[in-house]
């Protein structure tokens, strides 16, 4: 294809300079945390061929050593290509591959090695195709980080809420729905909601984790496995495995592996979800935490930075404004992701080409979720207070308390008692007295907020 320019101290050659020219689209390269799983797999590559006699050692150390650096991290500058490439991500394959036969033969060079040098194709890329290696560094980045980050941060803030929930037992205010007042219930229960939404994230979470530890690496170029020599995919699944602590695998499937994203969409759907939950609680606090004079003012949000440039003392649910956001970006990167893995656009016969795209937005959406969960759980769930007091003297107001009378003096008079009260101004408990619709003792008992919750 002619020559082209690498730059002098660029360690990859001249298939990533050509991708670095064709493709300056976003100006973002492949997250780190994918270009540290393909470092891993050309690691385990080479060390798997070695044990089998099928790279020389010096060459295979060589390489296991170079693919270590990358796998570090420490190499990330020398991965250049923009994620909108080549739709089977040969680019960063090959990126890798030059990157690491450059260090190998460096490395070789200085213990004064004499023989074949350190081919990108023949030995870094041995037993190996893009269509097998990109979504396997998808596959490992992914659970990788849902495992390591993601999980962790959800774990704390579960039990974050679960403690507010504790905390927040006694309180009795008043529900809504529809945005309209509702019967009592205990602002503990709310947040035992919350808890319990994050946890069955945590479920589909570990789910969507499984199914990523299974393996597409030995299937090469469309599911066959030419050229992947028997038992390489096996041992390369578990020398990742033992690298991560975690259960990787070869795929039952290599064509569904190779010609499909499903998994990928699978996972992308749980952290979807994930968001989701994440984004109504965030919601519901910040309603809550409206006011402090004029809004719902139920609870207190922490004090963090001043809310406004022209508005003395204003303060803002500026923690739960950040959760939202990322909620409505994972939705996004989310459709792009079911975009690109559709039939007919990115998902076409034997191969998906849109795995650089997908890719970097499951990363983008695990990345995003943790961190956002790390700094709503310390900066506002662990910090929230509730004014019990306010919430005590808006249930007394409420004209739904009445809804427990309504079994005793029927549906008509309590709805006659209600729309009295909301005319006069009165409470509940006042009109009902004064009516004399039941015993005053018994009225009481039954207009106990408290016993209105449930247990």
């Amino acid at each position: 294809m002619g020559q082209v320019e690498v730059p002098s101290e660029a360690l990859y050659g001249a298939q990533t300079a050509r991708a670095v020219e064709n493709f300056p689209v976003s100006g973002r390269a492949m997250p780190r945390n994918f270009i540290i799983a393909l470092g891993q797999i050309k690691q385990a590559a080479a060390t798997v061929h070695e044990t089998a006699g099928r790279l020389d050692t010096d060459q295979a150390e060589a390489i296991a050593a170079a693919a270590g650096e990358v796998a570090s991290g420490s190499l990330y500058e020398h991965f250049p290509v923009d994620v909108f490439q080549t739709g089977s991500g040969t680019s960063s394959n090959m990126n890798a591959n030059e990157v690491i036969a450059s260090r190998a033969n460096k490395i070789l060079t200085d213990s004064g090695y004499e023989g074949q040098p350190v081919h990108p194709n023949d030995h870094v890329n041995m037993g190996q195709s893009s269509n097998d290696v990109i979504p396997t560094a998808m596959h490992v980045a992914a659970a990788v980080a849902i495992h390591d980050d993601l999980i962790p941060a959800l774990r704390k803030l579960h039990e974050s809420l679960d403690a507010k929930a504790k905390e927040f037992d006694d309180v009795v205010k008043i529900a809504r729905t529809h945005l309209m007042d509702a019967v009592p219930i205990r602002l503990g229960q709310e947040f035992s909601g919350y808890a319990a939404q994050i946890d069955l994230a945590l479920t589909e979470l570990q789910s969507a984790m499984s199914s990523l530890c299974e393996l597409p690496i030995g299937g090469t170029a469309v599911g066959t496995g030419l050229n992947a020599p028997a038992g390489f995919a096996a041992d390369v699944c578990l020398f990742l495995g033992e690298e991560n602590r975690l259960p990787f695998c070869e795929t039952h499937n290599h064509f569904a592996a190779s010609g499909s994203r499903d998994r990928a969409v699978s996972a992308s759907a749980a952290l979807r979800g994930t968001a989701l939950a994440m984004g109504k609680i965030a919601g519901d606090i910040r309603l809550m935490g409206s006011g402090p004079r004029c809004g719902l003012a139920e609870l207190r949000l922490p004090a963090l930075q001043p809310g406004s440039s022209i508005m003395p003392g204003k303060v803002n649910p500026i923690m739960c404004e950040s959760v939202i956001q990322v909620a409505c970006q994972v939705v996004g990167l989310d459709a792009a992701i079911v975009a690109g893995a559709t039939g007919g656009v990115g998902s076409i016969l034997e191969l998906n080409v849109a795995m650089p795209m997908i890719a970097a937005n499951l990363l983008d959406e695990i990345s995003l979720l943790a961190n956002v969960a790390r700094i709503f759980t310390t900066k506002c769930i662990e910090g929230l207070e509730a004014d019990e007091e306010h919430c005590r003297l808006i249930v007394e107001h409420s004209l739904a308390i009445i809804t427990i009378l309504a079994p005793k003096i029927g549906y008509d008079q309590a709805a006659m008692i209600v729309k009295k009260a909301h005319a006069t101004g009165q409470t509940i408990r006042e009109l009902c007295l004064a009516r004399e619709v039941l015993p005053e003792e018994e009225l009481n008992d039954l207009l106990d907020p408290h016993k209105q919750t449930g247990d």
